[in-house]
């Protein structure tokens, strides 16, 4: 499958990962892959209570005077399927498919974010032609749940000058600023009454968006499948009464829901008339994301007799709520061309007993704006009879323009492919945002190969542009370490 792909050492560590199950806040497995790869090169590898892992690589012959360079990554993965797909990440089942310049996964998410980080680091040590200074190799854990492992991570485990992040995800850019996030959960209690006699169970069913990472992806113009179905059974609701008995969908916070559904209990004489409502909207619904979604499809089947569904007006309620939550982008960054400052993705709906949870991600590269974000979002449970949780996760990532690895990595890039680099930020969570807050002075930079479609089934690696990132990474090393020779 990757036989002939260059760097064959970085293939070979890659393809080893995909048959490693490695969820969030579950690496063990990968950790315990790291640590035999690390012992049998005779490699020292320090672990913080946080259970994050720094490996030790000495400085080639004559580099041993160079500023440490710590190289960065994380273990995890978002673990996302296709309903219907035999394969599953978090079983340590990827099937690689090549398709032209492509690497994807079939019927499932590929772990590209961040696999690439961690084959690139062990690739890296086993090439003894490699000049280098002293290097740490920093692999965190549950960076896909709100940057657990960097959150909890030991400051003292990084004693390096100069971090490189490598969680970016575009080729031919410098990335030097990211996004802070908070995480908000809305919980409304509503009251329930028995179904009575006379009714039906109903579900609706919202699949065949594209998903994709709730962030970088927020301003594509997907849809999110719990927004659809909330707007599909408000504008049901308009013209045949219903009421609502479950209500989920999401699967992943920082992923942009692809799949939802809902029970409904509706009077046995109003079946047909529910049915062609719920067509009516979704009609609508499919011409609003014709061009940015055009897969998104919504369907009405039979479900199994309804537990007491929630009150006529608890179930106006809680759509309303799922209607007033925002999602998509907010405001746009006046640094950079085209790059979203603010944002908010409704990630996850959960119905447990009598209470609806929806669970957003807020992101801002500007930390002045999330309060109002967040007041937004307390007004709707406020409104909705609810309560709000609030998690701050981190602030964002400043640029620092002036940094010398930024200059470094610029002067090497344009030496190596002709032309100067993109400096950007990314409206995403990079941990480089929480380890510069815990590691005072580190001069910070990060750059990847392209991925594209990251959090979802449908996402894929360019590898011409691997074999780009491969050799940035190793001349940036080089640069870095030259002057003391």
């Amino acid at each position: 499958m990757l036989a002939g792909l260059e760097p064959p050492a970085f293939w070979g560590h890659f393809e080893a990962l995909t048959r490693i199950a490695r969820p969030s806040r579950h690496e063990e497995p990968a950790i315990d892959h790291v640590r035999r790869w690390a012992d049998g090169r005779g490699l020292q590898l320090r672990q913080d209570e946080g259970r994050n892992l720094v490996i030790d690589v000495p400085a080639t012959p004559g580099r041993e005077g160079a500023p440490t360079i710590t190289l960065q990554g994380h273990l995890d993965m978002v673990c996302e399927r296709d309903p219907s797909s035999p394969n599953d990440p978090a079983e340590g089942r990827i099937a690689l498919v090549r398709d032209g310049d492509w690497l994807t996964a079939e019927g499932t998410t590929l772990g590209a974010d961040d696999g690439v980080a961690i084959a690139a680091m062990m690739a890296l040590v086993e090439d003894e032609s490699l000049a280098h200074g002293p290097l740490e190799l920093l692999m965190t854990v549950a960076e896909e749940v709100g940057l657990e492992g960097a959150n909890a991570l030991d400051p003292a485990l990084v004693g390096g000058s100069i971090l490189v992040n490598l969680d970016s995800e575009e080729d031919g850019k410098l990335t030097v600023g990211c996004a802070g996030s908070t995480d908000t959960w809305i919980r409304i209690e509503a009251p329930r009454d028995a179904a009575g006699g006379g009714v039906v169970a109903l579900s609706v069913t919202v699949s065949g968006g594209q998903g994709g990472h709730s962030g970088m992806g927020i301003a594509l113009g997907r849809s999110n499948a719990v927004k659809v179905l909330g707007r599909a059974l408000r504008e049901a609701s308009e013209t045949v009464p219903f009421r609502l008995v479950s209500f989920a969908g999401g699967k992943s916070r920082n992923a942009i829901p692809r799949d939802a559904v809902a029970v409904c209990s509706v009077a046995a004489s109003d079946e047909d008339r529910f049915r062609n409502a719920i067509a009516a909207a979704a009609d609508t619904i499919r011409d609003a994301f014709s061009t940015t979604d055009p897969g998104v499809s919504i369907g009405v089947d039979a479900a199994d007799a309804p537990a007491d569904p929630w009150s006529a007006e608890a179930t106006a309620r809680l759509l309303d709520a799922v209607a007033l939550v925002p999602t998509g982008p907010l405001a746009m960054s006046p640094d950079f061309d085209d790059l979203v400052e603010t944002s908010t993705s409704l990630g996850e709906a959960l119905t447990e007993g009598d209470r609806l949870t929806l669970h957003s991600l807020s992101r801002s590269s500007n930390d002045a704006a999330l309060p109002e974000v967040i007041a937004t979002l307390d007004a709707v449970a406020r409104l909705s009879g609810g309560e709000l949780e609030i998690k701050v996760n981190y602030g964002g990532w400043r640029p620092n323009l002036d940094s010398p690895a930024l200059a470094a990595a610029k002067t090497v890039y344009e030496r190596l492919f002709g032309e100067p680099p993109v400096v950007t930020a990314v409206h995403a969570g990079l941990e480089t945002a929480v380890i510069g807050s815990k590691v005072h002075g580190l001069d910070m930079l990060s750059f990847g190969p392209q991925i594209e479609f990251p959090h979802s089934p449908d996402e894929r690696v360019s590898v011409p542009t691997v074999e780009r990132f491969w050799r940035l990474l190793v001349a940036f090393l080089d640069e870095s370490s030259a002057e003391t020779t």
